[in-house]
């Protein structure tokens, strides 16, 4: 089966290189142990998958976080909604070791980049919206420590938000299903929004020491919206 959906999927040169996955609520409504299982990197070597985790490439630190533990409806109707909370629970010590662990993460970090993924979304318009326990938990932490930017999927959609400064971006990278929903939020960040794409497409990132450049693009390959940052 991994092979089917993934191996023999994404078969072009260009996707030959390491692939760093985080876990979101779909992975942990199934068998998370078979996600992060050290056997489907010996299958695929290009296979990363962990819980938390950062990539560090010298002038750009990318942190991974486990964002679906924080968000409370998870943990409302445990019949209903069957969740693999194996080595999650106790949920608060859990959340507490991530914040923290983000925290000191980021502190240590030097690059002039610093970016964290997770996904669940921050700031959104689309049909989930603002994720308030991410808000509330881990907001303060990327803002204290100076974060460019928060990369996140869930919605399914391609969007770019910044907080009311403009000193830290969002961006929605989930345009891959599962689109056109049709649920827009302008209202929650009017003020904000610079970028909304209820589609299928992709992000890229391209970073130097002191630009990044980011772009998305729709399904076909074709640029729909492209944004410079500085450092």
């Amino acid at each position: 089966m991994f092979k089917k959906s993934f191996t023999n999927i994404y078969t072009a040169k260009s996707l030959q290189i390491p692939w760093y996955i985080v876990l979101g609520n779909h992975d942990y409504m199934g068998s998370t142990g078979a996600q992060l299982s050290p056997v489907l990197r010996k299958i695929d070597n290009r296979w990363h998958c962990m819980r938390n985790f950062i990539v560090e490439t010298g002038i750009l630190d990318i942190v991974f976080i486990d964002t679906t533990p924080f968000v409370d409806k998870y943990f409302e109707n445990p019949k209903k909604q069957r969740f693999d909370w194996k080595d999650v629970l106790p949920r608060g010590k859990y959340m507490s070791y991530l914040s923290r662990n983000l925290d000191l993460a980021l502190k240590k970090s030097e690059a002039p980049w610093k970016i964290v993924v997770g996904h669940h979304t921050m700031k959104s318009i689309g049909s989930h919206g603002d994720t308030e326990e991410i808000v509330t938990h881990l907001l303060p932490i990327l803002e204290e420590n100076e974060v460019k930017m928060y990369i996140n999927g869930h919605d399914h959609c391609l969007e770019h938000l910044s907080n009311e400064e403009g000193s830290m971006q969002f961006f929605t990278s989930g345009g891959g299903s599962k689109a056109w929903k049709n649920e827009i939020h302008y209202k929650n960040h009017n003020d904000s929004t610079h970028f909304y794409y209820d589609g299928q497409g992709f992000m890229s990132v391209e970073i130097t020491y002191d630009k990044a450049k980011i772009a998305f693009y729709d399904v076909s390959g074709k640029p729909i919206y492209k944004i410079n940052t500085m450092v």
